[in-house]
């Protein structure tokens, strides 16, 4: 199966978790995200993204050890799977393609 490129949301999502490694949960990656972007992400759009990317085979999930900082309720970690760094791959080489001969400065208006 050919591996698709990935939407901008995707994109950003799907690096974040890999960046956070095994500490990628919903709290994290939110921080990472909003680090990242500028943006606060609602809960649900997030869960939402992770879900879909979850569905496509981009992420795995996995329960942690519950806590009893949290209450005794345990974190989804989440972990991008081999299929996901195809994704991530496939979409770099697009961009680079795209972007290819363009100067970064390109389009900074004076």
């Amino acid at each position: 199966m050919k591996t698709k490129e990935l939407t901008m949301s995707q994109l950003i999502l799907l690096l974040s978790v890999w960046r956070l490694e095994s500490n990628a949960y919903g709290v994290t990656i939110r921080r990472e995200l909003a680090r990242v972007t500028g943006r606060k992400y609602p809960y649900g759009t997030l869960y939402s993204l992770l879900e879909q990317l979850h569905k496509k085979g981009y992420v795995a999930k996995s329960v942690g050890d519950p806590t009893s900082k949290r209450g005794g309720r345990r974190k989804i970690l989440y972990h991008v799977t081999k299929t996901g760094r195809e994704a991530l791959r496939t979409t770099r080489e697009l961009q680079d393609t795209i972007w290819e001969g363009i100067p970064k400065g390109t389009f900074i208006e004076e």
